[in-house]
């Protein structure tokens, strides 16, 4: 019989949506701790607390989410995702209706609602791409496209933020209530119309084998632990180039009388450009080139981006198209270490989909509970950074902070030369189709079995349930006693092969 192949174009495009979701509401949190500042008069750090909240709530909700999406499925998680977020988004609005210290407080726990939602969106979107693409080239071109769109709804959300606030020394969270505003919309539209989509689910959700206790899950995977450590540099790595390379053009690195705030933001957001063209290559050729290869080649590139930032005289400069502030746009000089660093956005761009997918290749019904557990590890983000400002502190040498991002794509290319291969392929992936008992039984007693049982006790076995117990065994034979619920005792004597 022929089974008619099914579309899944809807289930791709919710997910790819919900992909750029992921970046609109985390990016929308950066602007914000401007405004946070301004409004509320409170020094730099406590100005991010509103990324850190929402970050940090990864670590609290990566591994339990993952479960979440083991017990009900893709389309239940998704559904909670979406609802958490448009309550997280909804908290922050009411927050720009409030005044003083309780307004701060508010908008903190709206920021750290929404990182739920960040999160569990995550942890259904990536196994989903991968698992509507079949796995494989397929699936890393299918969550490259989607990294691209998510890279594109972050840089919208930066330019409508200056749309609607286009002084942010005066701004105040009321102002940024268009962008909240079509935020709780999308996540309106997605709930809409994921409710009705019919995503396909893994075998777990469609049918829940009672009583099963495995003693394996994804950490019992060598390749998946280290992809699960090589999540957590990469996020660092992301993060941290642009971090410390802002703040080295704003303090010093540029031979500029004024305007290196603007000069420094726009040469950062550069990296950012070239995080979204690097995504559209690695979808162009995601399906060509494996997973291994792409992660290969860009970590090794990345060793020599980096390599020669941190060893090349920033007296060598080269122009840069930026903006200038006041002056508008135009040419600048900016050193070439820096150039050079804003060049590793077209290496990171493709390393989240190339380390996920090599790292749950293989893990069959453990993937969700893996995918939460990259999610906890997200938290590099914040770790990273935070080693190369220490070092930074100690040095006073933003160049020498590198080392930590040098270290980390070594780590990578590591990963994936020799780390991402699967040595634990002994380990049972799939899920029994039938209880424990009745798989045990069938497969001792299947009709192509050699066994000696009479007709009308095969005939029974075959359409009930039965407890079966070995009474003896040897080398050739065992004889089983098979109890039928309502039935009667039997015994099958059964040949070893």
């Amino acid at each position: 019989m022929n089974q008619k192949k099914q579309n899944y174009t809807l289930p791709i495009l919710v997910m790819i949506l919900l992909f750029g979701m992921i970046s609109f509401v985390t990016n929308l949190a950066s602007p914000m701790g401007d405004v946070l500042k301004n409004q509320f008069s409170v020094a730099n750090w406590m100005g991010t607390l509103g990324v850190f909240a929402n970050f940090i709530a990864y670590a609290c909700m990566g591994i339990p989410a993952g479960n979440m999406l083991q017990k009900i499925g893709y389309k239940k998680t998704a559904l909670a995702a979406v609802t958490v977020g448009f309550v997280g988004v909804g908290i922050q609005t009411i927050a720009g209706l409030l005044e003083g210290n309780l307004a701060f407080g508010i908008y903190l726990l709206g920021a750290f609602v929404a990182g739920f939602s960040m999160c569990m969106l995550n942890i259904v979107v990536n196994p989903m791409l991968n698992r509507l693409g079949g796995g494989g080239n397929k699936g890393n071109q299918l969550i490259q496209i989607g990294g691209s769109f998510n890279s594109l709804m972050g840089t919208a959300v930066i330019f409508l933020t200056g749309v609607f606030v286009p002084s942010i020394v005066d701004a105040k969270i009321s102002q940024v209530f268009p962008l909240m505003f079509i935020a709780m919309a999308i996540f309106a539209l997605a709930f809409v119309v994921i409710s009705l989509t019919k995503i396909p689910e893994n075998e777990s959700s469609q049918k829940v084998v009672e009583g099963e206790k495995s003693k394996y899950g994804p950490m019992s995977f060598r390749h998946f632990v280290l992809g699960a450590v090589a999540i957590f540099i990469y996020v660092g790595v992301e993060v941290g180039v642009p971090n410390v390379l802002q703040k080295w053009l704003q303090n010093g690195g540029l031979n500029v009388e004024s305007g290196a705030e603007a000069i420094a933001g726009t040469v950062t957001a550069t990296y950012w450009l070239l995080m979204l063209v690097g995504r559209l290559l690695g979808a162009a050729i995601g399906s060509k080139v494996s997973a291994k290869a792409m992660l290969t080649a860009v970590s090794v590139l990345g060793l020599a981006l980096v390599g020669g930032a941190m060893f090349l005289s920033p007296e060598t400069t080269v122009n840069l198209p930026v903006f200038k502030g006041t002056a508008g746009f135009g040419m600048a000089l900016v050193p070439i270490n820096a150039a050079l660093l804003v060049l590793c956005g077209l290496c990171t761009s493709v390393m989240w989909g190339g380390i996920f997918n090599l790292a749950v290749e293989g893990l069959g019904k453990y993937t969700e509970r893996a995918s939460g557990i990259f999610m906890a590890l997200v938290c590099g983000g914040g770790i990273l950074p935070l080693l190369q400002n220490a070092i930074v502190d100690m040095a006073g040498n933003y160049l020498v902070s590198y080392w930590v991002i040098f270290a980390g794509l070594a780590y990578l290319l590591f990963y994936a030369l020799v780390g991402s291969k699967n040595v634990n392929k002994d380990i049972p992936t799939k899920y029994p189709s039938r209880a424990p008992y009745r798989t045990a039984s069938a497969a001792l007693y299947s009709k192509k079995s050699p066994s000696f049982a009479s007709g009308k006790l095969r005939e029974i076995f075959f359409r009930k349930p039965c407890i079966c117990c070995t009474i003896w065994r040897s080398e050739l034979w065992e004889i089983k006693a098979l109890w039928f619920p309502r039935f009667s005792l039997g015994l099958v004597v059964t040949r070893v092969f």
